[in-house]
């Protein structure tokens, strides 16, 4: 009841009817993995600088269908942001403006539920360039997967504080870490944890 409230306030709002396909059943098996590069962590002030998704299909990763965007900011890289990224301000100075980083990424995900690691984060960061161009926020259900871990932890009946690290988690799946950690590397990682977890959880 809930959900289908929700989906009319949203279609009621939507400023661009073209993307009523957000609201389609999303493809049987199918998620996207994202992941952002941000100047910094607070919601409010910090800027999307990389979007990294790739696609999630029948529990395979599909690295051919991807997608890594840079976004030009509106103001200059502090250093002690590109010390965490390793992205410079020369290096997104031919980056997509916001709205068309937007459309890019809508058209990618489609209706497909979102996968990330601490997605809430990335979400509220992408809803910031979505919400001015649709009207609503992102209305994909999303799946995090430090929560995937765990409930995965849990039904081990493994007592104590779990460690929901990113590199924690991958560790202790016996995945491998990417030297590498830009956004299409992380949401790759995240897509290997998402489907090891999924694969766990069912046995």
């Amino acid at each position: 009841m809930w959900d289908q409230l929700k989906r009319t306030w949203y279609l009621k709002r939507l400023l661009r009817p073209e993307y009523n396909r957000l609201f389609n059943p999303p493809p049987s098996n199918e998620w996207v993995s994202v992941d952002c590069e941000t100047t910094g962590l607070d919601r409010t002030q910090d800027e999307i600088l990389s979007i990294g998704a790739v696609l999630i299909k029948d529990m395979r990763i599909m690295t051919s269908e991807r997608l890594e965007l840079f976004i030009r900011p509106s103001r200059q890289v502090r250093a002690d942001s590109i010390r965490i990224h390793h992205l410079r301000s020369m290096d997104v100075v031919n980056g997509l403006e916001p709205r068309h980083a937007v459309q890019k990424f809508l058209d990618f995900v489609g209706s497909r539920p979102l996968v990330g690691y601490y997605l809430e984060f990335d979400v509220a960061m992408l809803n910031r360039l979505v919400l001015p161009f649709l009207g609503i926020p992102l209305p994909q259900t999303k799946i995090e997967v430090s929560g995937l871990y765990y409930d995965y932890k849990i039904s081990q009946h493994e007592g104590g504080n779990v460690d929901l690290s990113f590199h924690h988690i991958l560790q202790d799946l016996q995945l491998p870490e990417r030297e590498e950690h830009d956004a299409f590397n992380d949401a790759l990682m995240t897509a290997m944890m998402f489907i090891k977890l999924k694969q766990l959880l069912k046995k």
